[in-house]
């Protein structure tokens, strides 16, 4: 079974690491390396540093064209692994492989189709999220089905924690699909299109606070905009980024945002639509991150003041 791989992020590198621990993987495809901080040096994608710790080949391009597409065919793959890779792929590129080119998806499709499907259902409230390997077609997380696993989402846990699980469930995924594959017991379901949802990705201006929303729901958007792009309010005309929140009471007396409670006993308060909730771990701009109770030690906060 010659398997090729694509991907960039992290998630992809975890996928990678527990195929090839099984499924030797002979080439790995990802991005160009890009120049990152003041110095625009090259950074390489996680994928294709796990990829050369794993001695496997890696092929890199801007985007899959022509040459990209000689390239991987002259390799006469079996099955194409792709996740998180973030391109369209062509038509000509899909018909490649042997069998299939297969994707690693981060949802239960056709439930959230598109990017960042980890931090819209937490920050929908879902109850349920899982992985999805389905064999790729031009049109976007659309292809039929070939197996899915489910996993619960913890009531406090953020999206990267989660991205963490999910990395390793779609490992464990990839594998047992491609015995299925290996043994000639693949068996693939189409999707019902009438049920897809659709996702945007996630953008760093994104994580602005609204407290005019129940706390439910701000709990729901801090933890599905953790760690990244982080949600945050501003304070002082600074950028406050808030990590953890706690509903601490039912009181609606104040207007929404108002800073009720500041203090060493009762921590950073803020009213939203059904109550108060406690801004637990925050960090303001230029500082460190802390807990509000240690924040307060150093800094005043005057009540009836609004959070933006």
């Amino acid at each position: 079974m010659k398997i090729v791989f694509m991907g960039t992020p992290d998630f992809s590198a975890v996928v990678l690491e527990k195929l090839n621990s099984v499924y030797p993987v002979a080439a790995v495809v990802t991005g160009l390396d890009k120049p990152v901080g003041r110095g625009y040096q090259l950074k390489p994608s996680p994928l294709k540093v796990k990829a050369e710790e794993l001695g496997i080949p890696v092929l890199q391009y801007e985007k899959v064209s022509k040459e990209g597409i000689e390239d991987i065919r002259a390799l006469e793959p079996d099955v194409i692994v792709t996740a998180a890779f973030g391109q369209i792929l062509s038509e000509a590129f899909l018909q490649i492989p042997n069998f299939a080119v297969l994707n690693v998806h981060a949802s239960l499709l056709p439930k959230y189709r598109g990017s960042s499907p980890i931090q819209w259902a937490i920050l929908n409230g879902d109850e349920e999220t899982g992985i999805t390997i389905m064999k790729t077609v031009k049109a976007v997380d659309a292809g039929d089905i070939l197996l899915q696993k489910s996993t619960k989402i913890g009531k406090e846990e953020t999206a990267g924690e989660l991205f963490d699980r999910l990395a390793i469930l779609g490992g464990e995924a990839i594998v047992e699909a491609i015995s299925l594959v290996e043994k000639g017991e693949a068996k693939f379901t189409p999707q019902n299109n009438a049920d897809a949802t659709h996702c945007s990705m996630i953008a760093k201006e994104d994580g602005k606070i609204s407290f005019d929303n129940t706390a439910s729901e701000l709990d729901c958007f801090v933890r599905g905009m953790t760690p990244w792009p982080s949600a945050y309010t501003e304070y002082d005309g600074k950028k406050l980024k808030v990590f953890k929140i706690q509903k601490h009471s039912d009181s609606v007396s104040h207007e929404i945002g108002e800073v009720v409670f500041a203090d060493a006993k009762n921590g950073l308060q803020v009213q939203t639509k059904d109550g108060l909730v406690r801004l637990l771990d925050i960090q303001l701009e230029g500082a460190k991150r802390m807990q509000d109770v240690d924040f307060l030690r150093g800094r005043k906060i005057e009540i009836g003041s609004k959070l933006n």
